[in-house]
């Protein structure tokens, strides 16, 4: 492999690897703090496509209006969700919200379906996206660039707001114990719906850069975002935001490899050996590779 090959596995690594970053943080936010995997999550960035999609084709307001509402839009989708359909559940089994996610799934799946149409719908994206730069004498979509800047830039903002600000401090408490943060006075509505703001925050920043590499919507474009993101967290740890982001980066390595090791008749299987490798640390190390608060705990 020579270094221009190797500079370009490398770009592609470390820009899969930041969206997947971004996917797998969406999912644990709500883990860490409900331990409830939310099925739902997926619906979240297939929603914020559809209103990306919808801004786009019948509006005319500039690209940087459009991500925001987009934005916007996806962090009140995870909000409402929590509200109208998690929280009436909330003390009941776990059993009860994880029928709850997905039932909202297959909802919002249908939803989309009927309402909008069953075929795929193509999203232009701004024509920024689509240039190509150089980096290290490798040509690479802009795209990628800005991809790994913005994950750069949420990752450093979410450490601050977690570390240095009363919200934060409050939702690393109730992720470690939820019980015991609950009597000490953590106000449990605030913080599961905070929860769930961010990771429709979250599922909305990796629905433009999602549709911005495929270039189009479908209703049932959300399972593979919420495979990318399962599988991710299961290797990093599902109790852990760095194992989330851990996570994310090595399924895009071994994906990467997997693409360029496997022959070409048994390409279509990489999904599947992302799933044994799955099982294999649900077998070997079900805490994965960072531990973070492992226990049995539920919210209550």
């Amino acid at each position: 492999m020579n270094a221009s090959v190797m500079m370009e596995f490398v770009i592609n690594v470390i820009s899969m690897g930041s969206l997947y970053a971004l996917v797998s943080l969406g999912l644990v936010f709500v883990f860490g703090i409900c331990k409830l995997i939310n099925f739902a999550y997926g619906e979240f960035v297939t929603a914020t496509a559809y209103i990306l999609y919808a801004l786009i084709s019948f509006t005319n307001l500039p690209w940087a209006l459009i991500f925001i509402i987009s934005i916007a839009a996806g962090a009140l989708l995870g909000f409402l969700c929590e509200q109208i359909a998690f929280k009436p559940f909330r003390g009941r089994s776990l059993d009860a919200l994880l029928v709850t996610s997905f039932a909202i799934s297959i909802i919002l799946q249908h939803s989309f379906q009927l309402g909008i149409s069953p075929r795929s719908k193509a999203i232009l994206t701004p024509e920024i996206f689509n240039k190509t730069v150089e980096i290290f004498g490798v040509m690479t979509p802009f795209r990628n660039v800005l991809i790994i800047i913005t994950t750069v830039i949420l990752l450093v903002a979410m450490v601050l707001i977690m570390r240095f600000t009363p919200l934060g401090i409050a939702m690393r408490a109730a992720s470690e114990n939820f019980t015991t943060a609950r009597l000490m006075g953590v106000p449990a509505n605030l913080v599961i719906s905070c929860a769930f703001v961010i990771s429709g925050f979250l599922a909305a920043v990796v629905a433009i850069f999602w549709t911005a590499r495929t270039g189009s919507v479908e209703p049932l474009m959300g399972a593979s975002p919420l495979n990318v993101a399962f599988i991710a967290v299961v290797i990093g740890g599902m109790n852990s935001l760095p194992g989330a982001v851990l996570g994310g980066y090595i399924y895009a390595l071994i994906a990467n490899i997997l693409s360029l090791t496997l022959p070409s008749g048994l390409l279509s299987f990489r999904d599947a050996i992302m799933f044994v490798i799955v099982i294999a640390f649900l077998i070997l190390k079900p805490e994965g590779l960072l531990r973070g608060n492992y226990q049995e705990e539920r919210v209550g």
